[in-house]
């Protein structure tokens, strides 16, 4: 069994250490450095200040299965309606329904929050995984930036998924 709850200052560091894993190992951050444990806290802190979501997921023993937050899809504030989602799990952690479970919770909690559009950046186009578990959580694919990123020396592209939360661009947000 899992609980999602906001994320608090104790979980920044099991939260930093899934992180890293995907820095280090993977193609679903573009980031090649893993950040500290202050930096995440300070992202954090960020997010927060914009009323948008952080979530975790127990993992059952007390431990932190993954995370989710979105912020501002740009940092001008005509964007502060259009947010971009981050997800991730820890490796043990995947599948079992588990990603699908966080990303709609964030969903939930940023409609909450006003958020009018979700959008995914997604890492490189063979990051499947992503792709699927947006696709099966209603999102639509809205383009490719074909090679923007280099890692782990090879050109990555940019997968560009999109949800419109609550009534969407249906009436004004304000």
């Amino acid at each position: 069994m899992h609980t999602i709850r906001p994320a608090n200052d104790g979980d920044i560091a099991a939260i930093t250490a899934i992180y890293a894993h995907y820095v280090n190992a993977s193609t679903a951050t573009f980031e090649t450095v893993a950040p500290t444990v202050a930096e995440m806290a300070g992202r954090r802190a960020e997010v927060l200040s914009r009323n948008m979501p952080y979530l975790m997921m127990e993992d059952g023993q007390g431990g932190v299965a993954g995370y989710a937050y979105c912020n501002w899809f740009k940092p001008r504030p005509a964007y502060r309606f259009s947010a971009e989602n981050s997800i991730y799990l820890a490796p043990t952690a995947v599948g079992g329904g588990r990603g699908r479970a966080l990303l709609d919770a964030l969903c939930t909690a940023a409609t909450e929050a006003g958020v009018r559009q979700m959008i995914a950046v997604i890492g490189g186009a063979d990051n499947i995984a992503s792709i699927r578990l947006h696709r099966a959580a209603g999102f639509a694919d809205a383009g490719i930036f074909k090679s923007s990123g280099w890692k782990f020396g090879r050109w990555l592209d940019v997968v560009l998924m999109q949800k419109a939360l609550g009534d969407g661009d249906g009436s004004a947000p304000e």
